[in-house]
Formats: structure tokens, C-alpha cells, sequence
């Protein structure tokens, strides 16, 4: 049995797919930067298409950054919960950003932070500045998080604060982020992570004595 057309005229595009597209020129030029001629060259959609599907430049912008904030929360959730030892977590955590953020698949750097350059400017909407700072304060959560955990644990050195040390570690990333942004190298990146590691001494396993009788 032949099942009648859908009425209506479908849409002739990925929404998902749009969305990604659009992300990259976001990542890549920020929110004010991006002009509407180089979404809709990404997207595929002429302008009133684009508005039609969804909103205007604004209201796009904060569909891209809940997607791409969206896959970084999951990312950076499953990268410091993946290591018993909290030290070992943060710095898979440190080296897997610097790994995302060098990527030449990618735009470079890091949306949210290339986007942060447009808080506070005149013309940028407040909810996008909202959602901003929003987001970038969450990764700093996410860190403190993480090290509190290790407080509680005996796993974070008595010299060292959580809340200080997730500060340091989130400021270190937004560096990295532009550091990359500049074409700078992923060993480049790396040594930042290992200075910024250098403040919080990995501790050597303890090794149980071996009773001299077991040793014959």
C-alpha cells in the first residue's frame, strides 16, 4: 500500500548539520565577527531561510553555543571522573583540551573563549553575554568540583587550595585557548599543562615493606 505524501513542504536540510556548520564560523570568528554572509556560505541556507529555522543572528549563536557547551560539559564530566587518582583526571582533563584545541579539524581554540572577547562590547545582545559567562564559569565549577572531591579524599597537598588551584587551572585553559588560536603547537600546549601541573606534585604510590622472611 503506497502511503500519502506528508503536506507540507519539508525541510530540505540537516538542522544538526546546519548547526555544526554554523558552530565552526561562531568558534572561529566569535559572535560579532561572524557575518551573516559566512553562515549562510557554511550552512548552505540563504538568510531567510536561516532566520526561519532558527531566529536571528543572536538567537543562533545561542543554539551553537548550547550544542557545542552541551558536548564540552559531557567531555570534561567523563574526563575527570574517568581516574581514581585526582591528579591524574585533571591532567587527562588539561592535555585532552590542549589536544581539542590544536586540532586542525578544528577551528582552533576554544568557542567559548574565542566568544569572550565580545562580552561587555557594545552590540553583543545580553543573553549572549549572559550565556558566555555562563559558560566559561562553568568549566571552573566542573575543576572545583573535581578537587574538592580530591580534598576530601587526602588527594589535593595540604599547601593547596581547591577553589585557588581550579581558578589557576581554568585561566591556564583559556590560555591555552588562545595560545592555539595563534597557531600555537600542541607541544607548545603541552609544556603549558606541564608547568601548570608542576604546582601540584604528583605523590609516588607507597610501597609496602617486604618482610624479610618472604624475601628468602
Amino acid at each position: 500500500m503506497t502511503m500519502p505524501a506528508e503536506r507540507g513542504r519539508p525541510r530540505s536540510f540537516d538542522t544538526e548539520t546546519a548547526l555544526q556548520r554554523a558552530t565552526e564560523v561562531f568558534w572561529r570568528h566569535g559572535f560579532q565577527a561572524a557575518s551573516m554572509a559566512e553562515l549562510t556560505a557554511a550552512t548552505g541556507l540563504s538568510k531567510p531561510s536561516l532566520y526561519a529555522a532558527f531566529g536571528d543572528k543572536a538567537s543562533l549563536y545561542l543554539q551553537c553555543l548550547q550544542r557545542y557547551g552541551a558536548q564540552q560539559v559531557e567531555l570534561q564530566n567523563q574526563l575527570l571522573a574517568a581516574e581514581p587518582d585526582a591528579r591524574r583526571a585533571v591532567e587527562n582533563f588539561m592535555r585532552a583540551a590542549a589536544q581539542v584545541q590544536t586540532d586542525p579539524a578544528m577551528p582552533g581554540g576554544c568557542m567559548i573563549v574565542t566568544g569572550t572577547s565580545d562580552c561587555g562590547a557594545q552590540g553583543t545582545p545580553r543573553a549572549v553575554d549572559a550565556a558566555l559567562r555562563g559558560a566559561w564559569g562553568g568549566t571552573e565549577q566542573r575543576l572545583l568540583k573535581r578537587l574538592q572531591q580530591a580534598e576530601r579524599e587526602g588527594q589535593l597537598p595540604p599547601s593547596l587550595n581547591a577553589k585557588s588551584l581550579a581558578t589557576l587551572l581554568a585561566s591556564v585553559l583559556s590560555g591555552m585557548a588562545v595560545m592555539a588560536k595563534g597557531g600555537q603547537s600542541r607541544k607548545k600546549l603541552d609544556a603549558v599543562v606541564d608547568a601548570a601541573m608542576a604546582v601540584w606534585p604528583a605523590t609516588k604510590p607507597k610501597t609496602r615493606r617486604q618482610n624479610p622472611d618472604h624475601a628468602r
